[in-house]
């Protein structure tokens, strides 16, 4: 006995075979643009987060400037600060900028970078504010995420008045 095909028994398989083809390219668009999207999502993840350790940034130098007894010496990229130490001795507390990173030093001691390498900081500025009820210490920067293909700044500022200063 042999078996003969039918021709309906192919046209149901060609058309079987568009109908998974054109499901399969459904699926496929729907997963790549899924990853895309996530992939976008990431990204600007990775850029809020360098803008969050910028804050930190801001925060620590602000801690330090209002816990500070008086100011040393300041110009538009550096500042340094008389404070004491838990112990209650004298310390001088600096930071500046070099290239694009902030610099923070102890007692003349590196003690590090304030900034990842994801990170660029421009315009570091810090202006004396002296009134007749104290000093306060105005600081001004922008940030820039290496990650950010569109080059986006956030410009972070603060004005700090000085523990001993009111």
């Amino acid at each position: 006995m042999t078996k003969h095909k039918n021709k309906n028994q192919k046209g149901f398989a060609v058309l079987e075979l568009i109908f998974y083809i054109a499901l399969l390219v459904v699926f496929s668009t729907a997963v790549i643009n899924a990853m895309l999207i996530m992939t976008k999502s990431f990204k600007e993840t990775a850029i809020h987060a360098d803008v969050i350790q910028a804050s930190h940034i801001m925060e620590k130098i602000s801690r330090e400037t209002r816990k500070s007894a008086s100011i040393n010496a300041i110009s538009t990229s550096v500042l340094r600060l008389n404070t004491t130490n838990d112990a209650g001795a004298s310390k001088l507390v600096e930071f500046s900028l070099s290239e694009s990173n902030v610099l923070f030093l102890e007692n003349s001691i590196l003690t590090g970078n304030l900034n990842s390498s994801n990170i660029v900081i421009t315009n570091l500025v810090f202006s004396e504010i002296t009134t007749t009820s104290g000093k306060a210490v105005k600081v001004s920067f922008s940030v820039r995420s290496t990650r950010d293909s569109l080059n986006r700044t956030y410009d972070f500022y603060d004005t700090v008045v000085l523990r001993e200063s009111y």
